[in-house]
């Protein structure tokens, strides 16, 4: 099992993000502006809490491999808040060039100790793809304790 590109993998999760929250917006219009069903903010809420975690997690992992300054990292992370910024936020790293077509970790020995996890979990796709799933999952089930927002 080959990983995607940093520019592939971080380009799918962005999208996805974006969809789930027009999904989500559909929803949100259809319960509070024309009251005739919650069904669509049921299901996309949840959908797009997980797809929000899976975006921020793919946003550390690349954020970490690409060498991302801090102010970056925060900006990709801050553009799933507003709707649909993660395609802007896509688009702006990969014209500044942030955004690879190879992971640098797989090839290049860790350096930091954040690198040294990021570097196992390109080297070992299977479970490196495992943890990050384990890792939403927990996340998702910790946002879901601490309740929705606002």
């Amino acid at each position: 099992m080959s990983v995607p590109s940093p520019l592939m993998l971080f380009r799918r999760v962005a999208v996805a993000e974006a969809v789930t929250w027009a999904g989500l917006l559909v929803g949100m219009f259809l319960k509070y502006v024309t009251d005739t069903t919650e069904l669509g903010v049921r299901v996309f809420g949840m959908l797009h809490g997980v797809v929000f975690i899976a975006y921020c997690v793919t946003t550390a992992v690349v954020a970490v491999d690409q060498r991302w300054p801090r102010g970056r990292a925060l900006l990709g992370l801050a553009s799933a808040v507003p709707p649909f910024m993660t395609i802007w936020f896509d688009r702006h790293a990969e014209r500044r060039g942030a955004l690879a077509r190879e992971w640098r970790l797989v090839l290049d020995d860790p350096a930091t100790p954040l690198d040294r996890p990021v570097a196992w979990l390109l080297r070992n796709p299977l479970r490196g793809l495992a943890t990050a799933l384990v890792a939403v999952l927990v996340l998702t089930g910790v946002a879901l304790l601490v309740g929705p927002p606002g």
